[in-house]
């Protein structure tokens, strides 16, 4: 089944533990934290003391994308705060492979993160080693944007790589989500879905969720 991942960016960040809260009774299946440094990307968000804040509101997953210059620094900071999931840009490092044994081995589970202009095939040799492939399908930083149809080529490409390889990481998608890209992303391979806007701005977040799920 289609997992859902709302981004907490979206929400009211004056009532951040409510909104974290009303994700879980609305079936939400994990809770995104965009963690932005000014820098990566010239957005600033929120970091591990956020995260630690929230740890104990949800039993939900916490999955954090760092958008950040150095990963490596935010590896132990997230281990202590919570964090279950934690995946950084395949841009952001010379060689991915030693920060993803890392996140491992601090109990998290390892996921690389692509830009819309990065090729899969850059991401080919790392797939062993991670839980969750992340394809950006807006330019990262900022909410709001609108969903950039190549990604599905993307995906489609990942997903064929996934079953050629036999791996069994999640697939996951982030940007301009709505009911009718949602629905594009599964049918070509998508397993994760976050979702900002959509989720926080509907009337009702359940049903919301439920038809992104499809």
């Amino acid at each position: 089944m289609i997992k859902i991942a709302p981004s907490i960016l979206s929400a009211d960040f004056a009532r951040l533990g409510d909104a974290v809260q009303m994700l879980e009774r609305s079936g939400a299946d994990w809770v995104h934290f965009d963690v932005m440094d000014g820098h990566f990307v010239p957005n600033l968000t929120f970091g591990s003391t956020m995260c630690k804040a929230l740890r104990p509101l949800t039993r939900l997953p916490l999955d954090v994308h760092l958008m950040v210059d150095r990963p490596q620094d935010y590896i132990q900071p997230f281990c202590k705060a919570g964090a279950d999931k934690l995946s950084f840009h395949i841009e952001a490092v010379n060689d991915p492979l030693p920060l993803l044994k890392q996140i491992q081995e601090a109990g998290m589970s390892p996921g690389l993160v692509l830009k819309p202009e990065t090729p899969v095939s850059a991401c080919e040799p790392y797939l062993p080693y991670c839980d969750l492939v992340l394809l950006m399908s807006v330019n990262p930083g900022f909410g709001g944007q609108s969903f950039i149809p190549e990604t599905l080529d993307k995906i489609r490409e990942l997903n064929e790589r996934k079953h050629a390889l036999n791996l069994n990481f999640e697939i996951q998608v982030d940007g301009g989500i709505n009911v009718d890209t949602a629905a594009a992303c599964r049918q070509a391979g998508v397993t994760v879905l976050v979702a900002g806007s959509a989720v926080f701005k509907a009337v009702n977040p359940a049903e919301m969720i439920t038809k992104l799920r499809g």
